[in-house]
């Protein structure tokens, strides 16, 4: 049976980002992909000129509408926005109880665009962070989470940081945070995935391209297709991260904007 995943997220027109980038991905990756709009933007893959909320009213009910029909299987929370909207979608998850959430806290966009308002970190700690299975921040992202200041610059830096995040998580069953170490210098990146007793190491080169629009959705959406598939974490962490790799690699062949364009979700399925 094909399984079903949602994306609780917000809309980017260039398609690189956001929903269009999970269902992509979820698509690509074996699930039947279901979406939850939870914001608008002005978007191309330069910048980020305007951002539009939807209703936490309309949003309940899109939930709503959704659950009452469909069987969910996994859940990708991306970019929420707003206090407002993360109340919300916090209290219909807890309604319904999905069996697994990966939680990708969208905050900055490349373009340096903030997209969750600062006000609102405290909302996404206090009630989602604490329902999630899976958080998955870059290295900025973790430093706003824990007012750190400023972002860890080494691996030994990263381990205390990976440890602090899942202590925001509860202890009830097994949690994960997978660290992303992208911002780290060097030409490799290593990610650290943790569930409060080992802490796994996954490594991959860089690569060198200015066509990254989207890796962090298209990730947390890998994992949580390959999740509701396989229900194995760090083997899903693992296909998502090498599933993204090569859509990097392959990113130069699309020609979309002048900024930072998208990874190519489709290249297995296109070079065949």
């Amino acid at each position: 049976m094909i399984k079903n995943t949602l994306t609780i997220a917000g809309v980017d027109p260039s398609g690189g980002a956001g929903i269009l980038a999970d269902i992509k991905t979820m698509s690509a990756l074996g699930t039947y992909a279901t979406a939850i709009i939870a914001a608008l933007t002005a978007q191309n893959t330069q910048t980020v000129s305007a951002v539009e909320p939807v209703s936490p009213a309309f949003i309940a009910q899109q939930i709503d509408t959704l659950f009452d029909d469909v069987r969910i299987d996994g859940v990708k929370i991306g970019m929420l926005g707003q206090a407002s909207v993360i109340r919300v979608v916090a209290d219909k998850l807890e309604k319904y109880k999905p069996p697994f959430i990966v939680l990708d806290p969208v905050m900055v966009a490349k373009s340096q665009a903030r997209l969750l308002e600062k006000e609102a970190v405290s909302a996404l700690i206090n009630e989602l962070i604490i329902q999630s299975h899976m958080i998955t921040p870059n290295l900025p992202e973790a430093a706003d989470i824990l007012q750190l200041g400023s972002s860890p610059e080494t691996i030994k830096e990263m381990y205390r940081v990976a440890e602090k995040l899942h202590a925001l998580l509860p202890t009830k069953d097994e949690r994960w945070v997978l660290l992303k170490g992208g911002h780290l210098p060097g030409n490799d990146t290593i990610d650290l995935l943790f569930n409060g007793d080992k802490m796994l190491e996954i490594e991959h080169q860089k690569i060198h391209t200015k066509n990254t629009h989207g890796t962090g959705c298209s990730l947390s959406s890998a994992i949580c297709a390959l999740q509701a598939r396989f229900n194995n974490v760090p083997e899903a962490t693992r296909q998502a991260i090498e599933y993204v790799h090569q859509s990097i690699l392959h990113a130069d062949s699309l020609s979309v904007g002048s900024g930072h364009g998208p990874i190519h979700h489709f290249h297995a399925l296109w070079s065949r």
